[in-house]
């Protein structure tokens, strides 16, 4: 668990954050059934990151959830994000929280988390990927990619072409900065997007609406493996 009591004046190094194989598990995307069991599935298949997502449920409910969730993958070395919500990553102890270009600065999210907490930006254009590099971030998330199904207020998506350019914008301003890619990605495109430059994927349905999400996340991250080898290191 991240260490939550900060010094805002004290040098920070960022945290190494795995972005190979990033779960975001939504309720409205796993079928009904037990958050724990699905997180539980999806580390086990190989997913290095996770997250809980919930734009429905009050505040009580979702520190409950992110409770259980944290300890269902307790032990595996897997850290959970809290998307938007730093006083829920709070409350539920997790290890940090996504924040969007609309919700809490980071700079903000960083004061109130400390110094240990992972926090992730949402980029979704090239100047906003050299506007992070004023931000006390871990990684980046570039998308929508593709069309998805997943946010009711998506924006038009990006294409490879445009998530190269973003990488490529956010390799020149934040070295070393990992970026992810978001959105309509699945087994049909994973590989493109990280021979787009992605040091990972981003995913819901395609893990967590599967049969088997273990199955589904295994499947995945060796794709995810596969095209890295092939394409070098990044950063």
């Amino acid at each position: 668990m991240p260490n939550f009591a900060t010094n805002p004046t004290a040098p920070r190094v960022r945290r190494p954050v795995d972005l190979r194989l990033y779960a975001i598990l939504d309720p409205e995307r796993a079928r009904g059934r037990p958050l724990p069991d699905l997180a539980r599935a999806a580390v086990e298949g190989g997913a290095t990151l996770l997250q809980y997502r919930d734009k429905y449920a009050d505040t009580r409910r979702l520190v409950a959830n992110a409770r259980a969730i944290r300890e269902a993958i307790a032990g595996t070395g897997v850290p959970l994000l809290i998307n938007d919500r730093i006083d829920v990553a709070l409350a539920a102890e997790a290890d940090g929280v996504h924040v969007g270009q609309d919700d809490m600065p980071p700079a903000d999210a960083r004061r109130l988390l400390g110094p240990d907490a992972i926090i992730g930006l949402t980029l979704n254009n090239a100047d906003e990927a050299k506007a992070a590099a004023q931000e006390p971030i871990d990684y980046g998330c570039i998308g929508g990619v593709f069309a998805t199904a997943s946010k009711v207020d998506a924006k038009p998506p990006i294409g490879l072409d445009g998530l190269a350019a973003v990488v490529a914008a956010s390799r020149e301003h934040v070295p070393g900065l990992p970026v992810g890619a978001i959105s309509g990605i699945d087994d049909s495109n994973a590989a493109a997007v990280i021979a787009s430059g992605s040091d990972g994927i981003a995913l819901i349905s395609a893990i967590f609406s599967a049969d088997d999400v273990a199955d589904a996340a295994r499947r995945l991250r060796a794709i995810v493996d596969a095209s890295l080898a092939a394409h070098g290191t990044r950063g």
